[in-house]
């Protein structure tokens, strides 16, 4: 009888410590995360959601996946608590708590959502403007002047910088391209559109005869990629400026397009030639709590 009035003692004191231990466990609440125009990233880099909670970044977690809506779980009382939504781009294999410098979509929550988007994280590119000539300077035959283009504006008799964008965030960098019989081959990447561009001296595409003007630009004259053939002619492909994460591990254009255009057939080399809009300018979406 001890020992059954024993046993039924400790089991009433299991189920209290168990009933205690429950009572004390965080709630949690949905993050719903419905994003546009993201796309999927290379094997090295995730996205990752953070809550702003009285100034203190707190992670929501990380995707890969550009498919929304996604659901995340996150701790009832701090959701409840927070003022904004920032998405970052972070290494796969991440070392460091805090986030990246590469900030991709930021919003101030109102009531139980955010409306984020890129302008105030990595720039408003409402404004862009491009221009560019065909010109090969870097060799010294004047036979393949359609095979170089340069982001310069030549139109008053000399040579200025011939895009006007804003400054990037940092963790952002700006790229060149053009999209030679549908393969998009790099002009380089730039954070100044005044000056030349960070592969102005080791391009493996330009000639021998010096680095190009000042200004970002590509001459594609030897070491073609595989399936292209060098020079070439740029008349009807696609002039492309990208806005790039750094560091990228990407060979291909990021999602950002903020100026694009299709060189005409007829383009005279040596003439300034005016962008236009491009393809994606604005990232956006909405996160509900």
């Amino acid at each position: 009888m001890i020992r059954k009035m024993f046993l039924g003692v400790l089991a009433m004191a299991l189920l209290a410590t168990s009933c205690s231990d429950d009572d004390n466990a965080p709630s949690t609440s949905n993050l719903v995360l419905n994003l546009s125009g993201l796309e999927a990233l290379g094997d090295d880099f995730v996205y990752e959601g953070w809550i702003i909670v009285n100034g203190n970044p707190i992670s929501t977690g990380t995707f890969t996946s550009v498919s929304f809506p996604q659901s995340f779980s996150v701790d009832a009382s701090q959701l409840a608590s927070a003022t904004t939504f920032v998405l970052s781009i972070e290494p796969a294999v991440d070392p460091d708590p805090a986030p990246a410098a590469t900030k991709i979509l930021v919003g101030d929550f109102s009531g139980n959502s955010a409306n984020v988007n890129s302008n105030g994280i990595v720039a408003d590119f409402s404004s862009a403007t491009g221009k560019y000539i065909l010109a090969t300077p870097t060799d010294s035959d004047m036979t393949n002047e359609e095979s170089g283009v340069w982001f310069l504006d030549n139109s008053s008799g000399s040579a200025v910088a011939g895009l006007s964008l804003p400054t990037l965030s940092d963790g952002w960098k700006y790229e060149g391209w053009a999209v030679i019989n549908g393969m998009p081959v790099s002009t380089g990447t730039f954070i100044d559109p005044a000056m030349a561009d960070d592969n102005a001296a080791t391009s493996v595409f330009k000639g021998d005869a010096g680095n190009g003007p000042n200004y970002p630009g590509e001459d594609y004259l030897q070491n073609a990629p595989a399936g292209l053939t060098f020079p070439t002619d740029l008349k009807g492909t696609t002039i492309v400026i990208s806005v790039e994460p750094s560091p990228d591990n990407s060979p291909s254009p990021f999602t950002l397009k903020p100026l694009a255009h299709m060189v005409p057939a007829n383009a005279a080399n040596h003439t300034t030639i005016t962008m236009g809009t491009g393809p994606v300018t604005l990232l956006s979406g909405t996160v509900t709590r």
